[in-house]
């Protein structure tokens, strides 16, 4: 059985969200690696939760990104290793050079929670192998900074690569301007690296596991990983 790992930094507060999900639901193994660890044996899969890592001084993410364990992380994700950023950890591993791309504040300066649609874009990861092309999830944002940015030629890139994993939509899956409520350039809620292991998206699948939670549209997400994990 694959092991998991959730990093945890000072000002992290989806860690036992994520290891809820994993642990309580997925019924998968799962480890707490705080921010100065530097030992990720035994570990398949690493998760860098949502949170206020370092209470978002600075940039979101900036400080953290130079926490001993992310110099291991880097490595783990250099050699293939499967990387799952949320959020805040999406911000990190931004920081961190994993993925490409900046984040800045959300278009209307407010910091938004609420439940959002997002459209499938790509079944070619083992994040969304269990999903279809097209196909319309409901989960939970909570940023004040998930305004995705990256230059026209960035954007060209990730749309010639297939690395566009997930859009912000309305219900029926169109891309209209009020489903885009922070603002990110071509409606952009996820994307791989070049090489497809590392993953940064600003809504959260680990709050969308349970009907009692309102939702179970990111129950598909962690299922695709874990039956790539197991035919690896």
């Amino acid at each position: 059985m694959a092991t998991f790992g959730v990093l945890v930094f000072p000002g992290s507060n989806c860690d036992h969200d994520a290891y809820h999900a994993l642990k309580h639901v997925m019924n998968s193994e799962v480890k707490f690696l705080w921010h100065k660890d530097t030992d990720l044996s035994g570990i398949d899969f690493l998760i860098v939760p949502g949170g206020f890592s370092y209470g978002d001084y600075l940039r979101s993410g900036a400080i953290a990104r130079f926490s001993p364990v992310m110099q291991e992380v880097v490595r783990f994700a250099e050699k293939g290793g499967p990387v799952m950023g949320i959020c805040n950890g999406f911000q990190i591993l931004l920081e961190a050079g994993l993925i490409p791309g900046a984040m800045m504040h959300n278009e209307k300066l407010q910091f938004v929670c609420k439940n959002v649609y997002i459209r499938t874009e790509s079944t070619d990861s083992i994040y969304t192998s269990g999903l279809e092309k097209g196909q319309i999830l409901d989960i939970p944002v909570s940023h004040g900074e998930g305004n995705y940015f990256i230059e026209q030629d960035g954007l060209k890139s990730l749309q010639d690569n297939d690395q566009i994993l997930f859009r912000y939509c309305n219900e029926q899956g169109e891309l209209t301007e009020e489903a885009n409520f922070n603002g990110s350039v071509d409606h952009i809620a996820g994307i791989v690296n070049k090489q497809r292991n590392v993953l940064g998206m600003m809504p959260h699948p680990e709050r969308a596991m349970e009907k009692l939670l309102g939702s179970e549209d990111g129950k598909p997400i962690f299922e695709s990983i874990l039956n790539s994990l197991s035919v690896a």
